[in-house]
Protein backbone atom coordinates (compact mmCIF):
# COMPACT_ATOMS: atom_id res chain seq x y z
CA UNK A 1 0.00 0.00 0.00
CA UNK A 2 1.10 3.57 -0.65
CA UNK A 3 0.94 4.20 3.11
CA UNK A 4 4.03 2.01 3.42
CA UNK A 5 6.05 3.99 0.91
CA UNK A 6 9.09 5.86 2.17
CA UNK A 7 9.00 9.49 1.08
CA UNK A 8 11.88 11.91 0.60
CA UNK A 9 11.80 15.53 -0.56
CA UNK A 10 14.06 18.56 -0.88
CA UNK A 11 11.53 21.11 -2.13
CA UNK A 12 12.63 20.71 -5.75
CA UNK A 13 11.86 17.02 -6.17
CA UNK A 14 9.88 14.53 -4.12
CA UNK A 15 10.18 10.75 -4.37
CA UNK A 16 8.38 7.80 -2.85
CA UNK A 17 9.87 4.31 -2.65
CA UNK A 18 7.94 1.12 -2.01
CA UNK A 19 9.84 -1.32 0.25
CA UNK A 20 8.32 -4.08 -1.91
CA UNK A 21 11.06 -4.28 -4.49
CA UNK A 22 12.69 -1.04 -3.27
CA UNK A 23 10.72 0.36 -6.20
CA UNK A 24 10.74 4.05 -7.01
CA UNK A 25 7.00 4.58 -7.20
CA UNK A 26 6.63 8.34 -7.51
CA UNK A 27 8.84 11.22 -8.59
CA UNK A 28 7.30 14.69 -8.68
CA UNK A 29 8.46 18.24 -9.20
CA UNK A 30 8.14 21.23 -6.85
CA UNK A 31 4.52 21.76 -7.93
CA UNK A 32 3.64 18.13 -7.26
CA UNK A 33 3.41 17.17 -10.94
CA UNK A 34 4.04 13.45 -11.38
CA UNK A 35 6.96 12.50 -13.59
CA UNK A 36 6.38 8.75 -13.53
CA UNK A 37 3.81 6.27 -14.82
CA UNK A 38 0.18 6.28 -13.77
CA UNK A 39 0.47 2.45 -13.41
CA UNK A 40 -2.80 1.97 -15.28
CA UNK A 41 -3.65 -1.74 -14.80
CA UNK A 42 -4.93 -1.92 -18.40
CA UNK A 43 -1.29 -1.73 -19.48
CA UNK A 44 1.25 -2.37 -16.72
CA UNK A 45 1.21 -1.82 -12.97
CA UNK A 46 4.99 -1.69 -12.61
CA UNK A 47 6.65 1.62 -11.84
CA UNK A 48 10.41 1.11 -11.63
CA UNK A 49 11.26 -2.49 -10.74
CA UNK A 50 14.82 -3.48 -9.98
CA UNK A 51 15.92 -6.43 -12.12
CA UNK A 52 18.06 -8.90 -10.16
CA UNK A 53 19.66 -11.41 -10.53
CA UNK A 54 18.51 -11.72 -14.16
CA UNK A 55 17.37 -9.21 -16.74
CA UNK A 56 14.59 -10.39 -19.00
CA UNK A 57 13.68 -14.00 -19.73
CA UNK A 58 15.81 -17.09 -19.45
CA UNK A 59 15.54 -19.59 -22.26
CA UNK A 60 14.19 -22.37 -20.07
CA UNK A 61 12.75 -20.45 -17.13
CA UNK A 62 15.81 -21.49 -15.17
CA UNK A 63 19.44 -20.62 -14.59
CA UNK A 64 22.07 -23.35 -14.42
CA UNK A 65 24.71 -23.33 -11.72
CA UNK A 66 27.26 -26.15 -11.78
CA UNK A 67 24.89 -28.13 -13.97
CA UNK A 68 21.87 -27.79 -11.70
CA UNK A 69 18.79 -25.91 -12.87
CA UNK A 70 17.15 -23.32 -10.62
CA UNK A 71 13.71 -21.93 -11.61
CA UNK A 72 13.66 -18.16 -11.83
CA UNK A 73 11.03 -15.66 -12.98
CA UNK A 74 11.45 -13.04 -15.68
CA UNK A 75 13.59 -10.18 -14.35
CA UNK A 76 14.40 -12.16 -11.18
CA UNK A 77 12.99 -11.99 -7.67
CA UNK A 78 14.14 -8.63 -6.28
CA UNK A 79 11.07 -6.82 -7.62
CA UNK A 80 8.80 -9.20 -5.66
CA UNK A 81 10.87 -9.15 -2.46
CA UNK A 82 10.38 -6.92 0.57
CA UNK A 83 13.53 -4.92 1.29
CA UNK A 84 14.56 -3.85 4.77
CA UNK A 85 14.51 -0.10 5.35
CA UNK A 86 18.03 0.74 6.51
CA UNK A 87 17.69 4.52 6.50
CA UNK A 88 14.75 6.88 6.05
CA UNK A 89 15.75 10.53 6.28
CA UNK A 90 14.35 13.73 4.83
CA UNK A 91 16.24 13.51 1.53
CA UNK A 92 17.81 10.03 1.62
CA UNK A 93 16.52 6.48 2.01
CA UNK A 94 18.39 3.18 1.89
CA UNK A 95 17.00 -0.32 1.39
CA UNK A 96 18.61 -3.77 1.50
CA UNK A 97 17.81 -7.33 0.48
CA UNK A 98 19.86 -10.29 1.61
CA UNK A 99 19.71 -13.92 0.59
CA UNK A 100 17.44 -16.33 2.41
CA UNK A 101 15.98 -19.77 1.82
CA UNK A 102 13.55 -18.47 -0.81
CA UNK A 103 16.17 -16.59 -2.85
CA UNK A 104 18.62 -19.49 -2.71
CA UNK A 105 16.00 -21.76 -4.28
CA UNK A 106 16.25 -19.58 -7.40
CA UNK A 107 19.78 -18.22 -7.09
CA UNK A 108 22.06 -20.35 -4.91
CA UNK A 109 24.38 -17.62 -3.69
CA UNK A 110 24.90 -15.41 -0.67
CA UNK A 111 24.45 -11.72 -1.50
CA UNK A 112 23.34 -8.34 -0.22
CA UNK A 113 21.62 -5.92 -2.59
CA UNK A 114 21.62 -2.38 -1.23
CA UNK A 115 19.78 0.51 -2.91
CA UNK A 116 20.21 4.14 -1.86
CA UNK A 117 17.96 6.97 -3.06
CA UNK A 118 19.10 10.55 -2.43
CA UNK A 119 17.91 13.93 -3.68
CA UNK A 120 20.41 16.61 -4.69
CA UNK A 121 18.79 19.79 -6.04
CA UNK A 122 16.88 18.65 -9.17
CA UNK A 123 18.50 15.21 -9.31
CA UNK A 124 17.48 11.88 -7.84
CA UNK A 125 20.56 9.71 -7.34
CA UNK A 126 19.99 5.96 -7.18
CA UNK A 127 23.02 3.92 -6.16
CA UNK A 128 22.87 0.14 -6.19
CA UNK A 129 25.54 -1.94 -4.47
CA UNK A 130 25.79 -5.67 -5.10
CA UNK A 131 27.74 -7.09 -2.16
CA UNK A 132 29.40 -10.49 -2.08
CA UNK A 133 29.93 -11.83 1.47
CA UNK A 134 31.33 -15.15 0.22
CA UNK A 135 34.88 -16.36 -0.31
CA UNK A 136 34.28 -17.05 -4.01
CA UNK A 137 33.32 -14.70 -6.86
CA UNK A 138 29.59 -13.94 -7.14
CA UNK A 139 27.99 -14.02 -10.60
CA UNK A 140 25.17 -11.51 -10.92
CA UNK A 141 23.20 -9.37 -13.32
CA UNK A 142 21.19 -6.20 -12.76
CA UNK A 143 18.95 -3.73 -14.53
CA UNK A 144 16.89 -0.59 -13.92
CA UNK A 145 13.34 -0.35 -15.33
CA UNK A 146 11.86 3.12 -14.53
CA UNK A 147 8.65 4.11 -16.30
CA UNK A 148 8.30 7.84 -16.94
CA UNK A 149 5.12 9.74 -17.74
CA UNK A 150 4.43 9.96 -21.47
CA UNK A 151 3.51 12.74 -21.91
CA UNK A 152 5.38 14.58 -19.20
CA UNK A 153 3.11 16.94 -17.21
CA UNK A 154 4.08 20.17 -18.97
CA UNK A 155 1.31 20.57 -21.51
CA UNK A 156 3.23 19.22 -24.49
CA UNK A 157 1.71 16.87 -27.04
CA UNK A 158 2.47 13.18 -26.53
CA UNK A 159 3.61 12.84 -30.15
CA UNK A 160 6.23 15.57 -29.69
CA UNK A 161 8.18 13.61 -27.07
CA UNK A 162 11.61 12.31 -27.98
CA UNK A 163 14.62 10.61 -26.47
CA UNK A 164 17.97 12.14 -27.46
CA UNK A 165 21.09 10.03 -27.00
CA UNK A 166 24.35 11.45 -25.71
CA UNK A 167 26.43 9.82 -28.47
CA UNK A 168 26.02 8.35 -31.92
CA UNK A 169 24.54 4.84 -31.82
CA UNK A 170 25.67 3.26 -35.09
CA UNK A 171 24.83 -0.34 -34.23
CA UNK A 172 21.71 -2.32 -35.03
CA UNK A 173 19.27 -3.28 -32.29
CA UNK A 174 18.57 -6.72 -30.86
CA UNK A 175 15.33 -8.52 -31.65
CA UNK A 176 13.17 -10.02 -28.90
CA UNK A 177 11.52 -13.35 -29.74
CA UNK A 178 7.92 -14.18 -28.84
CA UNK A 179 9.13 -16.04 -25.73
CA UNK A 180 11.15 -13.04 -24.52
CA UNK A 181 14.59 -14.35 -25.46
CA UNK A 182 16.97 -12.66 -27.90
CA UNK A 183 17.06 -13.87 -31.49
CA UNK A 184 20.12 -14.08 -33.70
CA UNK A 185 18.63 -11.40 -35.97
CA UNK A 186 19.21 -7.67 -35.81
CA UNK A 187 16.77 -4.78 -36.17
CA UNK A 188 17.56 -1.59 -38.03
CA UNK A 189 17.96 1.40 -35.76
CA UNK A 190 14.95 3.74 -35.68
CA UNK A 191 17.07 6.71 -34.63
CA UNK A 192 17.01 9.98 -36.54
CA UNK A 193 20.62 10.96 -35.95
CA UNK A 194 20.81 10.69 -32.17
CA UNK A 195 17.06 11.16 -31.66
CA UNK A 196 14.32 8.61 -31.10
CA UNK A 197 10.96 10.14 -32.01
CA UNK A 198 8.54 8.31 -29.75
CA UNK A 199 5.57 6.61 -31.36
CA UNK A 200 3.47 3.64 -30.32
CA UNK A 201 4.28 1.62 -33.43
CA UNK A 202 7.95 1.43 -32.42
CA UNK A 203 6.93 -0.97 -29.65
CA UNK A 204 4.55 -3.27 -31.51
CA UNK A 205 7.19 -6.02 -31.27
CA UNK A 206 8.32 -5.40 -27.68
CA UNK A 207 11.24 -3.28 -26.48
CA UNK A 208 13.97 -1.54 -28.42
CA UNK A 209 17.28 -3.03 -27.23
CA UNK A 210 20.72 -1.49 -27.66
CA UNK A 211 23.41 -4.05 -26.79
CA UNK A 212 25.82 -2.41 -26.44
CA UNK A 213 24.78 1.22 -26.04
CA UNK A 214 27.47 3.82 -26.64
CA UNK A 215 25.78 6.59 -24.65
CA UNK A 216 25.89 6.96 -20.88
CA UNK A 217 22.88 9.26 -20.78
CA UNK A 218 19.75 10.27 -22.67
CA UNK A 219 17.39 13.25 -22.47
CA UNK A 220 13.65 12.59 -22.54
CA UNK A 221 10.89 15.08 -23.23
CA UNK A 222 10.03 17.94 -25.58
CA UNK A 223 12.53 20.62 -26.54
CA UNK A 224 11.64 23.97 -25.01
CA UNK A 225 9.89 22.38 -22.02
CA UNK A 226 11.21 20.73 -18.84
CA UNK A 227 12.84 17.39 -19.65
CA UNK A 228 14.47 14.49 -17.84
CA UNK A 229 18.17 13.71 -18.11
CA UNK A 230 18.70 10.03 -17.38
CA UNK A 231 22.36 9.10 -16.75
CA UNK A 232 23.58 5.51 -16.46
CA UNK A 233 27.40 5.48 -16.31
CA UNK A 234 27.78 1.83 -15.29
CA UNK A 235 25.38 -0.06 -17.56
CA UNK A 236 26.44 -1.12 -21.07
CA UNK A 237 22.98 -1.96 -22.45
CA UNK A 238 19.73 -0.04 -22.81
CA UNK A 239 16.12 -0.99 -23.38
CA UNK A 240 13.29 1.42 -24.22
CA UNK A 241 9.77 0.05 -23.93
CA UNK A 242 6.10 0.74 -23.56
CA UNK A 243 2.81 -0.89 -24.44
CA UNK A 244 1.15 0.99 -27.28
CA UNK A 245 -1.39 3.46 -25.90
CA UNK A 246 0.03 3.52 -22.38
CA UNK A 247 0.88 6.75 -20.57
CA UNK A 248 4.50 5.82 -19.84
CA UNK A 249 7.79 5.04 -21.52
CA UNK A 250 10.47 2.97 -19.81
CA UNK A 251 14.13 3.90 -20.14
CA UNK A 252 15.95 0.80 -18.90
CA UNK A 253 19.71 0.79 -18.35
CA UNK A 254 20.84 -2.83 -18.00
CA UNK A 255 23.94 -4.69 -16.94
CA UNK A 256 22.49 -7.85 -18.42
CA UNK A 257 20.09 -9.06 -21.07
CA UNK A 258 17.66 -11.89 -21.76
CA UNK A 259 19.08 -15.24 -22.83
CA UNK A 260 19.80 -15.88 -26.48
CA UNK A 261 17.22 -18.22 -28.01
CA UNK A 262 17.99 -21.79 -27.01
CA UNK A 263 20.69 -20.86 -24.49
CA UNK A 264 21.66 -23.88 -22.40
CA UNK A 265 24.87 -22.65 -20.81
CA UNK A 266 25.85 -21.92 -17.24
CA UNK A 267 24.57 -18.78 -15.54
CA UNK A 268 28.14 -17.51 -15.26
CA UNK A 269 28.35 -17.61 -19.08
CA UNK A 270 25.02 -15.87 -19.66
CA UNK A 271 25.42 -12.62 -21.65
CA UNK A 272 25.68 -9.61 -19.39
CA UNK A 273 26.53 -11.51 -16.20
CA UNK A 274 29.37 -9.92 -14.22
CA UNK A 275 31.37 -11.23 -11.26
CA UNK A 276 31.67 -9.52 -7.89
CA UNK A 277 34.99 -10.45 -6.25
CA UNK A 278 35.06 -12.45 -3.04
CA UNK A 279 34.19 -10.16 -0.11
CA UNK A 280 33.82 -7.37 -2.67
CA UNK A 281 31.08 -5.24 -4.14
CA UNK A 282 29.97 -3.70 -7.42
CA UNK A 283 28.23 -0.32 -7.66
CA UNK A 284 25.75 0.63 -10.37
CA UNK A 285 24.39 4.18 -10.55
CA UNK A 286 21.38 5.91 -12.07
CA UNK A 287 20.77 9.67 -12.08
CA UNK A 288 17.43 11.23 -12.98
CA UNK A 289 17.53 15.03 -13.33
CA UNK A 290 14.77 17.49 -14.15
CA UNK A 291 16.19 20.11 -16.50
CA UNK A 292 14.70 23.23 -18.09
Amino acid sequence: MADDWIRISNGTLSAAINPLGAELSSLSDAQGRELMTDADPRFWTGRAPLLFPVVGMTASGTIRVDGQAYPIAKHGFARRSVFSVIEAGATRAVFALTDDQATRAAYPFAFRLEVAFELHDATLAIDVTVCNPADEPLPASFGFHPAFAWPLPYGQDRAAHRIAFEKDEPGALKVIAADGTITAQDRASPLDGRVLHLADQLFSDDALVWSPVESSSVRYGVEGAPQLDIAFPDTPKLGIWTKPGAAYVCVEPWHGIADPEGFEGEYRDKPGVFEVPAKGEKQIALRISLVD
